[in-house]
């Protein structure tokens, strides 16, 4: 007889129990989390939820007073070569001496290993990675010197160009303009359809079921997570945003009402 019994893969990323504080607060409270088939992820939840510092931890960026993260069945670590991270522009040294080129060609580093140098190869990749984005015009420049909408360009083609399978990536949408918006969409559907995983903390509520294929809606906790059409219940969102839903339907409607009058 054939055992009918098929064996799952392990998950893409596991988060069992995780708990972060600061100064003995906590600011994430076991937070349980699976994810098994590629795809598109928003992470939403209000400020202050832990949106970020979810996956700083997940990264081994923040420590973890308790919990535990595998990604594929293993530790971050022996699996840190698949993963890609595009952290919060508002976290990057701008003025550091460094150009566009040099900037993504950091992000072929992790299949070098050690004391050897990018070639040929690398280099091909990294201009392919800025044509990817747009940005291949701006090679020689200093990353300073770029808007905030190319400076998040630059960023997500250094994280192109790490090859990974499971990237996050900690709001690249705030603060740029819409044509760059439609190509960091248009670049992450194109990843997913590729088979990659992708997880994004995302700021904008009324574009989550346009763009993603699951959301995880945390404050402090989980409270809900799942495919969109699902999870974006007005139940679950009132659990993680309480009064400040309100607050936020009605900021909505004053910008509308503005847009309709110009």
């Amino acid at each position: 007889m054939v055992d009918s019994k098929v064996e799952q893969p392990p998950a893409v990323l596991d988060i069992h129990d995780m708990t972060v504080a600061y100064n003995r607060r906590p600011v994430l409270w076991n937070i349980d989390l699976t994810l098994r088939d590629p795809g598109l992820i928003a992470i939403v939840g209000p400020n202050g939820a832990g949106k970020s510092t979810m996956i700083r931890a997940v990264m081994g960026l923040v420590p973890m007073v308790g919990g535990d993260v595998t990604a594929w069945g293993n530790s971050i670590n022996r699996e840190r070569h698949r993963i890609g991270y595009v952290p919060q522009r508002g976290s990057v040294d701008w003025d550091f001496p460094i150009s566009v080129f040099e900037t993504v060609l950091m992000g072929t580093f992790g299949s070098l290993g050690w004391f050897r140098r990018p070639g040929r190869k690398q280099r091909e990749l990294t201009m392919q990675c800025l044509e990817r984005v747009g940005m291949q015009d701006f090679a020689k420049r200093q990353i300073g010197q770029l808007s905030g909408g190319q400076q998040q360009r630059v960023f997500l083609a250094r994280a192109l160009a790490q090859e990974a399978e499971l990237y996050f990536m900690d709001e690249p949408m705030a603060g740029v303009d819409a044509a760059t918006e439609r190509i960091v969409f248009e670049l992450l559907k194109s990843l997913s359809d590729e088979g990659r995983t992708i997880v994004v903390v995302h700021h904008d509520l009324r574009s989550v079921s346009e763009y993603f294929d699951e959301v995880v809606l945390l404050n402090v906790r989980v409270v809900a997570s799942g495919p969109v059409e699902t999870t974006m219940t007005d139940a679950n969102l009132q659990a993680t945003y309480g009064g400040r839903l309100t607050i936020l339907d009605r900021m909505a409607e004053a910008v509308q009402r503005q847009v309709e009058t110009e």
